[in-house]
Order: structure tokens, then sequence, then C-alpha cells
């Protein structure tokens, strides 16, 4: 599949270009995180702490068959954000890949296209289906790409992702306009980018999120897509060990047989496995 061939996903996000200032569904019940949560925010160098102390048990996970994962950053973010969790998964046996973009401004010209071509050449070099991992609005970006290229995608992983609800039930949505260029309340484009993948989906949450919603990142229920409670900051969850747990996880699964995430054991001290948005 070449990207000359697949021109939805371009086309899908063109529209954010110029778009007019329409009218949204009510979301009145879905607010940004309060200025306590945001505040919370600033715990994530704790969060990196408690991964260096964790790593020597992290390391110990179940290794990886080698197949490739494709990691995306956040808004504002690039590669080094998403260096400590690539570390980790290299060393459990995975070829991870960095998105090599710079840092993540939005759907600008080119931006598309280039992560299409690099899962085609990911798929063509290791034979293999590709993981896609998103951090934020790089979530986004790995659920589009798997709905795109479904036949060439294992399994996606989101972390804080906002793909459901409004962008503005988030504390970034200024900040994506300003960069981007691109307005975020087009009804339309939200509804397109809140459809599922079909390909086995995690989403990986944090109801002390101090920049997305919560609810935000919520799956609805589907024998394809799951949703993980964790408890982090929403900055600090690409490098809080029980996010990365989880995500080691999801990964380990052999090709073909994913299951629902079951927190048991000591699992349910600490992870929390909602069905519902509600």
């Amino acid at each position: 599949m070449s990207a000359s061939r697949s021109p939805r996903l371009s086309s899908r996000y063109s529209r954010w270009q110029n778009a007019p200032a329409l009218t949204a569904p009510d979301w009145s019940d879905l607010r940004a995180p309060n200025a306590w949560l945001l505040m919370l925010e600033g715990r994530a160098p704790w969060e990196y702490a408690a991964l260096l102390a964790a790593t020597p048990w992290l390391r110990k996970l179940p290794q990886g068959d080698g197949h490739p994962v494709l990691v995306f950053p956040g808004l504002g973010a690039n590669d080094l954000t998403t260096a400590p969790l690539r570390s980790l998964l290299d060393s459990l046996g995975y070829a991870t890949q960095p998105w090599g973009q710079g840092f993540n401004f939005g759907p600008r010209a080119g931006v598309l296209e280039r992560i299409q071509h690099d899962l085609e050449a990911l798929y063509r070099r290791h034979h293999r289906k590709v993981s896609l991992l998103g951090w934020s609005l790089g979530g986004i970006y790995a659920r589009e790409l798997a709905k795109e290229c479904p036949d060439l995608v294992r399994c996606v992983v989101t972390l804080g992702t906002p793909f459901t609800g409004h962008p503005r039930a988030t504390n970034a949505w200024r900040f994506f306009e300003m960069v981007s260029g691109h307005a975020s309340n087009d009804p339309e484009l939200i509804e397109a980018i809140r459809q599922p993948p079909p390909v086995p989906t995690t989403s990986i949450y944090s109801k002390t999120d101090g920049v997305v919603a919560w609810r935000c990142s919520i799956n609805e229920p589907s024998p394809l897509a799951e949703n993980i409670e964790v408890h982090a900051s929403h900055i600090g969850l690409g490098f809080n060990p029980m996010a990365l747990y989880a995500l080691a996880d999801r990964l380990a699964q052999p090709e073909g047989q994913w299951q629902h995430f079951e927190p048991k054991g000591a699992r349910r001290w600490f992870y929390k496995t909602p069905q519902h948005s509600g």
C-alpha cells in the first residue's frame, strides 16, 4: 500500500486547515481538567525518578518477539520524550522506531504522508505487522494510521490520547491551534476521529491527567478495544512505571491472540479496566 494510493489519511486532516468555526455538539458535561489537576502535572519528574528505580524490575518482563513498534510523541514534544519508553522496549526485544520529524506541531504538510511511508517501510523491512504507540496527540496519528492501513498494523496503544469528546475538553487546544494553524472544532472531523481502528486497541489513561479530560480517552466496549486506568500525570505517562508495565504487557501478546488486560492478583491494586464511558 503506498501513500499515493491512499489519500484518505491526508484528506481527512487537510480539512483542519482554515476550517471554519462550526457549531460543535453539546459537550457541556465534559470540561478540561481543573487548575488543581493541572498543577499536579508537576509530579512528572517524580514519575521519571520512579522509572529509574523500577527499570531493573521492568526489564524482567516477558521478552518481546522482535516485531517493530513505531512511536509517536505528544503535542509540542519530540523523540527525546519517548526515549525512555523506547529504551525499555528495545531492552525487551522489540524493534522500536521514533517518528523522526522533530517537534510534533500537528498535521503539518507532509507529516501524515511521512508516517504512512514509515509504517510501510517497517512492514517491508521486518516482514511483520507493526505496533503503533502514540502519546497524547501522537495517539491520534496511531489510531488514524491503523484505520488507513489495518493490514500492516498489529495493535495500537495510546497514552492519554483525546480521541473522543471534544478537543477543547483539554488544556492544550489553544496551544494546538497556535502551533498547528488548524482549527480544533470541526464536528465532522471529531466524529471521524472517535471511530475505533479495526485492530486491537488499548487506551492507557489517568483520571488525574491535568491536560486531557480522562473521559476523552475512553474506548467504547468492544472485542478489540479496551481501557486501562493508571495513576499518572499526562506529562509523565510515557515514563510512569505502571503505564509502561501495562504497555509492555499489551505488546507481548502473540500476534492474532490478543486478549483484554485482566487486573488479576497484585494488578488489581494498580489498574482498573472500565468497560464503559460513564
